[in-house]
């Protein structure tokens, strides 16, 4: 199979594999030098390719799955009763080396679990972790992990995701010397759990990250990290209450559109620009979330995705494949380990 073979688990979403398809159509104009592999169920699947004219399309096949795993299903239950899932199928895919990224917007706990036992994490990391890049308002993006996968870390844990993301920042953001932040209570030493503490240790030590020490939530987009990192039950409650918030200011914003008629001719002039600026805050425009750490390139979408989140989901596991980041996150994690020996 070609080199650039993408697994795309078309039934993992909670709108179905129509939107997987939109998708599709649009990576296929992207990406001209990759192949697409839609898992799914095949009568359900093969009726969609053929209405967006995709059946025939020589760089997209079909790989049938018999079951799928649901929103609702645990991880563990997910693993043992549905091995022939549409994401377990994808998973084994990128394990088999017959693809070398796997995309899904399905559960994250099963796609956590499954990835974990399917792929293996690489040599010395101790866990993976959900990645994802956030807006700065320097114009340009700042990852964040664990962002779900890992409710509870340690100091080494927490300590890894540093190296991890700081490579990530290199390799995917392009940034020579990514500054990384631990997320905390307070800027000060003195706040913090015990575990924190322990990491910024551990971090402050290490000649291979650039620590420049604690931020706080507000702190989040403000540029001042390029990395930051704490256990995913804090980063999955930051992000979403971030989402929220843009939901909430831009909902405000068209509630009191038709207020008066000054407002209704302000909007037409800057309603789209300021629409825009929001939209940064959208997960329809960062959606991707990587699940670093492990033996091949996985990404996590939105289980709501829609079309054009989705895509940029394919477009993250494109931009991770290219740099082959599992390398040289296998790389640097031996250096760091040498160093602590």
């Amino acid at each position: 199979m070609a080199a650039l073979t993408l697994a795309l688990d078309a039934m993992g979403g909670d709108l179905g594999p129509s939107v997987v398809i939109n998708a599709l159509e649009r990576a296929l104009k992207s990406f001209p030098q990759v192949h697409f592999v839609v898992v799914g169920d095949e009568e359900e699947l093969t009726p969609l390719l053929q209405q967006a004219k995709l059946n025939k399309h020589p760089r997209v096949e079909i790989k049938h799955a018999s079951q799928t795993v649901t929103m609702t299903d645990k991880p563990g239950y997910s693993l043992r009763a549905k091995p022939d899932s549409s994401m377990r199928v994808a998973l084994e895919m990128v394990a088999a080396d017959e693809a070398v990224a796997c995309v899904s917007a399905g559960n994250t706990g099963a796609l956590m679990t499954k990835a974990y036992f399917t792929l293996k994490t690489l040599p010395g990391v101790l866990r993976p972790a959900l990645m994802s890049a956030i807006p700065q308002q320097n114009g340009g993006s700042a990852f964040v992990l664990d962002l779900g996968a890992n409710p509870v870390c340690d100091s080494d844990t927490l300590f890894q995701f540093g190296v991890m993301g700081s490579v990530a920042a290199q390799e995917v953001l392009g940034i020579a010397k990514p500054r990384v932040a631990l997320l905390n209570m307070g800027e000060e030493e003195i706040k913090g759990n015990d575990v924190v503490k322990a990491t910024a240790a551990l971090l402050q030590q290490s000649q291979h990250i650039n620590y420049i020490g604690f931020i706080e939530g507000d702190d989040l987009f403000s540029g001042k990290a390029d990395v930051i990192v704490c256990d995913g039950f804090v980063g999955n409650i930051a992000l979403k209450s971030c989402e929220g918030l843009a939901d909430l200011l831009l909902n405000n914003i068209k509630s009191n559109i038709h207020a008066h008629w000054l407002t209704r001719w302000f909007v037409k002039l800057f309603y789209q620009r300021l629409q825009r600026s929001w939209d940064w805050l959208k997960p329809d425009h960062y959606n991707g979330a990587s699940l670093i750490g492990l033996r091949g390139v996985v990404i996590k979408s939105h289980g709501d995705a829609n079309a054009r989140a989705f895509y940029s989901a394919i477009e993250q596991a494109v931009e991770e494949t290219q740099r082959d980041l599992p390398t040289r996150i296998r790389d640097r994690v031996e250096q760091v380990l040498l160093e602590q020996e």
